[in-house]
């Protein structure tokens, strides 16, 4: 084997050890995402100022659920299309429901397309990236407030684009006792966030998943 071709394989083995450790470690993962933007999430925590004069203009936003092998639960949108307004505070809603028999630990994550809109797309944390757990039966309600930056009508990138693609993914973790005791309740933690939260209340959005 060549010098050049060592180098090759030693280049590749490194990325692959960086993927990995992406993949198994969440300080490393929540570190390349919000450095890259990946999974369509950033730092970014901004309040909402969204008054009638500060509207922008219409945009179509689609909500796609997926659920991975392994986890045995429907997930769904309410409204599988949403309009709204770029600028304007927005809340839809999603269903999640456990068809087995058994207490099933997940964890979300989402992404944005086009790419470049997801640095601009803020919502509240909901059911993003932490671990949550549903009863057998068990169905959860789960509401999202988000909005679409205004500066997006600054970039050129992203100036011109008037429909979005938003799509959660639910991964299975192993369900182990102690797992089990530290998730979440979905159902719970959800109901709590529908009496609370209103749509369009001064709060902080974020897309980082460490807030």
């Amino acid at each position: 084997m060549t010098g050049r071709n060592l180098s090759l394989v030693a280049s590749l083995a490194c990325l692959l050890l960086v993927i990995v450790g992406v993949v198994f470690s969440p300080t490393i993962y929540h570190w390349f995402s919000n450095s890259t933007g990946y999974e369509g999430h950033m730092a970014l925590h901004r309040p909402i100022d969204a008054t009638p004069g500060d509207i922008g203009p219409a945009i179509s936003v689609r909500l796609d659920t997926n659920v991975m092998p392994g986890l045995d639960w429907e997930f769904m949108p309410e409204k599988s299309v949403v309009e709204t307004h770029i600028g304007e505070p927005t809340t839809v809603y999603f269903r999640a429901v456990n068809r087995s028999k058994d207490v099933e630990v997940a964890r979300a994550i989402y992404n944005v397309t086009p790419d470049p809109a997801g640095y601009y797309f803020m919502k509240t944390q909901c059911f993003c990236f932490t671990e949550e757990k549903l009863k057998p039966g068990e169905t959860a309600r789960m509401p999202v407030v988000f909005y679409l930056d205004k500066d997006m009508l600054k970039d050129q990138e992203t100036s011109g684009i008037r429909a979005i693609t938003v799509s959660y993914t639910f991964f299975p973790k192993e369900a182990t006792q102690a797992a089990v005791t530290a998730a979440r309740s979905l159902h719970d933690g959800s109901e709590v966030q529908l009496r609370d939260d209103a749509p369009g209340k001064s709060a902080t959005f974020s897309a980082d998943p460490n807030k």
